[in-house]
C-alpha cells in the first residue's frame, strides 16, 4: 500500500491549476496506484493528484462500487439538470455544506496507458468528478458556494483542529461559469 499524506486547505498547491499529462509512463502509473491508496485509506469518493501536492491532472474516483481514474479530463454536460446536497473534500477534512452541480457528466480523457476513455456519470458520479475536476483547475467546492454557506464552511474550518490559524487561507471565486448557479 502506498498511502500518501493528503494536502489540507491552506496549502497553495490546492490553488494551482495542474499541468496535462503528457508522459503515460511509469511515474504515472505510479501516481494512479498512490492516489487510489489513499483514497480508498481514507474512504473517499474522489482524490485528486494536487491532493497529494502533485500538480497533474489525475484523480480517481470510487463510488457505487466504480473505482477508477481518469487523466486530461475534459467534462460536458449533457443537460441543464441540477442536484444540491452535501459536499465534502479529504483536503478539508469534517466539513460538509450543500454545494450545488450539475446532475449528469460526460468526461472524456485517458487511461493511466494513455488509452481514450469516456465516463458517463450521474448523481454522485456526477458530483464527485465535477468535485476533483474543479481540483484539477486550483478550484475547491467552497469557491461554488454562496455567501452564507462559504461563511457556515470557513467558521467550521476554523474551529476544525487541524486548521492553521498562521496560515490565512484563500477562499476565491471560480473562474468556471458555476452552470447558473449563483455565488
Amino acid at each position: 500500500m502506498t498511502v500518501q499524506p493528503i494536502r489540507l486547505f491552506g496549502d497553495p498547491v490546492l490553488r494551482t491549476q495542474a499541468d496535462a499529462v503528457t508522459d503515460f509512463d511509469k511515474e504515472l502509473r505510479t501516481l494512479v496506484k498512490d492516489l487510489t491508496d489513499t483514497m480508498l485509506d481514507e474512504n473517499g469518493a474522489g482524490l485528486a493528484a494536487p491532493q497529494l501536492g502533485v500538480g497533474l491532472r489525475v484523480f480517481t474516483f470510487h463510488v457505487d462500487d466504480v473505482l477508477g481514474h481518469i487523466v486530461n479530463p475534459v467534462l460536458h454536460f449533457p443537460d441543464e439538470q441540477e442536484q444540491d446536497g452535501d459536499e465534502g473534500c479529504l483536503s478539508i477534512p469534517g466539513v460538509y455544506i450543500d454545494t450545488k452541480r450539475r446532475q449528469n457528466v460526460i468526461a472524456e480523457g485517458f487511461n493511466e496507458h494513455g488509452d481514450p476513455i469516456r465516463l458517463i456519470g450521474e448523481g454522485l458520479m456526477a458530483r464527485c468528478v465535477q468535485h476533483e475536476t474543479d481540483h484539477l483547475d486550483g478550484v475547491l467546492f467552497l469557491d461554488r458556494l454562496d455567501a452564507a454557506a462559504r461563511k457556515e464552511a470557513m467558521r467550521q474550518i476554523r474551529a476544525a483542529d487541524w486548521y492553521d490559524a498562521g496560515k490565512p487561507p484563500v477562499v476565491k471565486t471560480s473562474p468556471h461559469g458555476l452552470f447558473g448557479f449563483g455565488r
